[in-house]
């Protein structure tokens, strides 16, 4: 009896990878067509059946990937951490300078796109119900630049910390809107402010806190030094 031929084994992890491949090529069509119909025709008037037929793909493909359009503009967000993020730690001297060097890489990344960025940012500030679903995806893409300046995100600290990360980045992201300088000049100054004022903020809630602790001190060892000793 003839031997069947052994086909050679897959490996799992040329398979993974080229999957995942396959689908981060899917999902940058679908973000590139996204912000082009944005930029061409506004975000609300740009629908799901628009974007799959810009990225060449069927509705069923597209809804495997997104399925919605605060979907596909949390998937925005996300990828713009990912680029950020692959160039590694940040670099600076101090927390500071660590944070506007992570901020401004993103702004790199949204360079090519602020066309579409733009138009995506006006629709949602008429819909503010709209724009609040997309506050959890940009609270942990702060996070992620919280460690990546090597800041802890964890904890109660931690999403404070987040929280006002997040309100410098929207505040320079109004001024990168309007710079058309090729050096980012207004973008870094109001990236810089920003920072400025954050970092001048936590110092006055890290001396309210050591004031704090030294009163609530001070009043433990009152209370021990008042009771009665026992006969």
């Amino acid at each position: 009896m003839a031997k069947r031929a052994r086909k050679p084994k897959r490996r799992p992890g040329k398979a993974s990878r080229a999957s995942g491949a396959r689908g981060a090529e899917l999902r940058d069509r679908i973000l590139d067509a996204a912000l082009k119909l944005a930029a061409r025709r506004g975000w609300r008037r740009t629908g799901l059946a628009d974007i799959a037929a810009e990225a060449g793909i069927g509705l069923d493909r597209l809804r495997t990937r997104f399925a919605s359009k605060p979907a596909i503009v949390n998937g925005l967000i996300r990828r713009t951490d990912e680029r950020a993020l692959a160039h590694g730690a940040a670099e600076g001297s101090s927390a500071r300078d660590r944070l506007f060097d992570v901020l401004m890489r993103r702004f790199d990344a949204l360079a090519a796109d602020r066309a579409g960025i733009a138009a995506i940012l006006r629709d949602l500030c008429r819909d503010p119900a709209t724009a609040l679903c997309h506050a959890p995806r940009l609270m942990a893409s702060m996070a992620w630049m919280l460690e990546a300046a090597g800041l802890s995100s964890s904890g109660p600290i931690g999403l404070l910390r987040a929280k006002g990360l997040a309100a410098v980045y929207l505040w320079a992201l109004r001024a990168w809107l309007a710079d058309d300088s090729r050096d980012l000049a207004k973008t870094m100054a109001a990236l810089d402010r920003g920072l400025r004022q954050a970092e001048a903020l936590a110092g006055l809630l890290d001396k309210g806190r050591d004031r704090a602790a030294k009163a609530a001190s001070a009043v433990g060892k009152a209370a021990k030094g008042g009771k009665r000793r026992p006969a």
